[in-house]
């Protein structure tokens, strides 16, 4: 009998994973047979210095980019056989994203980019999911910029709004790219503890890659990438000892540099 992701307890997964850019000189690993799983119900992070392969990473675990090779799953859907309509159907249903850039669209209003997803799956909110982006909106501080178009807010109000439209259908799997980055200090504890709280109180998994190790002593579990593999995979870590960790694996990195230059 074949084993689902499911049954090993995984909102999503990878094998094999290999994504390559460019041909001959230029050609680039960006993910070297990655295999790994994102856990139900569970905070990770996925760290990495640039070019390691952690946003690579997370976009083919969404179903927004296709690996070289390999294979990926959504829950129990295999995402790397299903053409683009399908596999925009399963991501509008079953996923969030919060992207670095924001993706708010400048023709809508607060209220009608944390809406956006029932919109586009045809379909109203029901009594409980109203109630639920309320108090998400609220818990945000959103409450008084809900007529306001993307241009009319701060780069943080932005990204509470992406994080709210991302939360609003209650995913079981949500996916951020540097969530904190625009976001001041206080702000980030606020949405870092929305993510935390979403996973402990509601089970969703989420997924989030940064580059800061205090957002990542956060999650449950953090993911260290290296030149497009997975080089460490820890329970949860202090921001101390996130930062420990990096500067070894930047050490460890020059170190191999300087030796292949010698």
């Amino acid at each position: 009998m074949d084993i689902t992701t499911t049954d090993l307890g995984l909102a999503a997964r990878v094998a094999d994973l290999t994504k390559t850019y460019g041909t001959g000189s230029s050609r680039v690993t960006a993910l070297d047979g990655v295999s790994v799983g994102i856990r139900r119900g569970q905070f990770t992070a996925v760290m990495g210095p640039s070019g390691s392969g952690k946003s690579t990473l997370m976009h083919v675990m969404a179903g927004l980019d296709a690996p070289t090779s390999g294979a990926a799953w959504i829950g129990d859907t295999e995402i790397t056989g299903l053409s683009d309509g399908q596999l925009t159907v399963l991501r509008r249903r079953r996923v969030g994203f919060v992207f670095q850039a924001f993706n708010l669209v400048p023709t809508l209003d607060v209220r009608g980019n944390i809406l956006l997803p029932f919109e586009l799956d045809g379909r109203r909110p029901s009594g409980d999911e109203s109630a639920r982006i309320e108090a998400l909106i609220a818990r945000l501080g959103l409450a008084d910029r809900l007529s306001h178009r993307p241009h009319e807010l701060s780069g943080g109000q932005q990204q509470r709004v992406a994080i709210a439209r991302a939360l609003a259908t209650a995913p079981d799997l949500v996916f951020a790219d540097e969530p904190t980055g625009a976001l001041d200090s206080r702000t980030s504890r606020e949405v870092l503890d929305l993510l935390a709280d979403a996973s402990k109180r509601h089970g969703q998994s989420i997924a989030m890659v940064t580059h800061d190790p205090i957002a990542a002593s956060w999650a449950d579990r953090v993911l260290f990438l290296g030149d497009g593999r997975i080089v460490a995979d820890k329970p949860r870590q202090t921001a101390e000892e996130i930062s420990a960790h990096m500067l070894r694996a930047e050490g460890e990195r020059a170190g191999a540099a300087q030796g292949e230059a010698a």
